[in-house]
């Protein structure tokens, strides 16, 4: 039976100050027809003035889970390159339980090497940048490490190349059980193949159809390798959102929706419109279900 559509909204939180997000987030907590908001996770800002304000992602998205009642929230996605993987656990423990567990735990890799904006964040910050092929292989440990310090009920050791730890272990535990949806956004292969063994959502960062379509297919191939059902990972996409041309994201969603990607994240642009949110559900969501 399809999955039934669901809409979001991301509001990147740079050039905008805190009480501008909390403004569109507020107005989406009321509207039903969206149903999930996100933020992006990077340190210095990837457009607009190199040098402009941006806000730390997951500090901003648990004040933004204690200031609403309803929205599904979350990272997309959280640079797994910032933070060791066992804090990061505690740190989505904590924004589950503040928001009653509504978090979607939303993780990827990190910033692309080809991104020279998104790179410059690690030197400033003092933090490592290894290659693809490293970064991808302690993805996949600390996504193991990050499933275990949610559900297992004793302390364990964990001894693998990029991650270890000795006396791990996770209380109190996340509100969702077994544990937040994770969603893992991204299209390298590699990082497919990661999708295929943690993921319950998967995210593709872009609005190019015939690349998500192809890069869907190559997910449903790496779930038969490990004998898991492709249907049991929901599709989803970001869509940028035009403000001055609606008729283009309408058409930009339905592309979506008949390529069974059923998970919508519709990307704001800064400075957010009033009622920016209602607009998004009158003009985009709306039209686009039955």
């Amino acid at each position: 039976m399809p999955q039934s559509p669901s809409f979001g909204i991301l509001t990147a939180p740079m050039q905008v100050d805190y009480h501008d997000i909390l403004r569109v987030w507020r107005e989406a907590d009321t509207i039903p027809e969206i149903e999930h908001a996100w933020l992006f996770d990077h340190l210095m800002p990837i457009g607009g003035d190199p040098d402009g304000p941006i806000l730390e992602g997951w500090t901003l998205l648990s004040a933004l889970a204690g200031q609403t009642e309803r929205l599904r929230l979350g990272l997309l996605v959280t640079s797994n390159r910032f933070r060791p993987p066992a804090l990061l656990a505690k740190i989505a423990t904590t924004v589950d339980i503040i928001s009653g567990g509504r978090l979607d735990f939303g993780i990827g890799v990190g910033s692309r090497p080809s991104h020279p904006l998104a790179r410059r964040e690690y030197a400033a910050h003092g933090l490592p940048f290894h290659d693809s092929a490293d970064a991808t292989a302690g993805f996949d440990e600390a996504l193991t490490v990050i499933r275990r310090l949610w559900t297992e009920s004793e302390p364990f050791d964990f001894a693998g190349e990029h991650v270890q730890l000795t006396g791990a272990f996770g209380n109190p535990k996340p509100v969702q059980r077994p544990h937040p949806p994770i969603v893992i956004g991204g299209r390298a292969k590699a990082t497919l193949r990661v999708v295929a063994e943690h993921a319950d959502v998967w995210n593709i960062p872009g609005g190019d159809i015939a690349d998500a379509i192809s890069r869907s297919a190559l997910l449903n191939s790496y779930c038969a390798e490990i004998g898991r059902d492709p249907a049991t990972i929901t599709r989803s996409i970001f869509l940028p959102v035009a403000y001055d041309h609606p008729d283009t994201t309408r058409h930009a969603i339905t592309e979506a929706l008949e390529a069974e990607f059923t998970h919508i994240v519709l990307g704001l642009s800064d400075p957010y419109p009033d009622h920016v949110a209602r607009w998004v559900a009158d003009e985009l969501i709306i039209p686009n279900t039955p």
